[in-house]
């Protein structure tokens, strides 16, 4: 068995999909593990997966570790196996966690976002140079490049991309939420302007990626005397642009705290 997913739920699922529709690995090459007995036994049997038990995962080259962190603790007693590679997603614990936990060097530790779920995700990644050489460094970026982008990123440097970028749908959910209730406010019907919201962003992220600076495409649109001009001095007097600032803030220190809640 190639690969055990441990936790299958949107992210483990949107992996699965991802690899075997892209050929990266046959679904009979991949065991599920979860909680969940009832949902994890209709993926399986959709996707031409099998349904592992504990004693299973020694049979594993490689084990994705997709769990919530306050469940690592009590799971490791039967997940720390030898001759094995782990890949975790799991949000503030880190690799020298994970090695002390599991027992082994061969570890990675990645953090993808929700978009993994439409093949765009934004993934960071991070291992020591005993997981490079076992092959496990390489075998992460070809799984989660099967649903996304993959940066190699310094450890140091995870819980901020996890505050913006693992965060970050969320964020963006609430900008469109916000500009839908202003559009409702002013008369346009609540489906459209759902709608246009959510195209709005998709759009926007499209001429972002065309531009240099996100100032540029502000810059363009901002015409003199205009609407949009009106409407950015509004968001800088809401504190908008702060408040944004000190989401990704908040969260980092979130992702610090969880750390530091498995080092005890």
């Amino acid at each position: 068995m190639e690969l055990a997913i441990v936790g299958v739920g949107k992210l483990g699922l949107a992996l699965l999909e991802g690899v075997t529709s892209k050929g990266m690995l046959p679904a009979s090459e991949i065991g599920l593990i979860d909680a969940h007995t009832e949902r994890v036994n209709g993926i399986a049997e959709r996707l031409g997966a099998r349904v592992i038990r504990e004693s299973d995962l020694p049979h594993a080259r490689r084990v994705l570790v997709s769990l919530q962190p306050r469940v690592f603790p009590e799971v490791t007693h039967w997940l720390a196996q030898e001759n094995t590679g782990y890949i975790s997603t799991m949000a503030g614990v880190s690799v020298s966690t994970l090695v002390r936990r599991l027992g082994t060097q061969r570890v990675v530790r990645v953090m993808p976002n929700l978009a993994a779920t439409i093949g765009h995700s934004q993934t960071a990644i991070a291992g020591p140079k005993e997981a490079q050489d076992a092959g496990d460094l390489d075998f992460a970026h070809q799984l989660f490049g099967a649903v996304g982008d993959v940066y190699d990123l310094p450890e140091h440097l995870f819980n901020a991309f996890t505050g913006m970028s693992a965060s970050g749908p969320g964020y963006m959910a609430l900008v469109a939420e916000a500009l839908s209730d202003g559009a409702v406010r002013m008369g346009i019907p609540r489906p459209l302007a759902h709608e246009l919201a959510a195209k709005l962003l998709v759009a926007s992220g499209e001429l972002l990626q065309r531009r240099a600076h996100p100032a540029m495409l502000k810059d363009e649109v901002a015409s003199a005397g205009g609407t949009t001009i009106s409407g950015l001095q509004a968001l800088e007097e809401a504190g908008v642009r702060g408040a944004m600032i000190q989401a990704v803030v908040a969260a980092t220190k979130r992702g610090n705290e969880l750390g530091k809640d498995q080092e005890e």
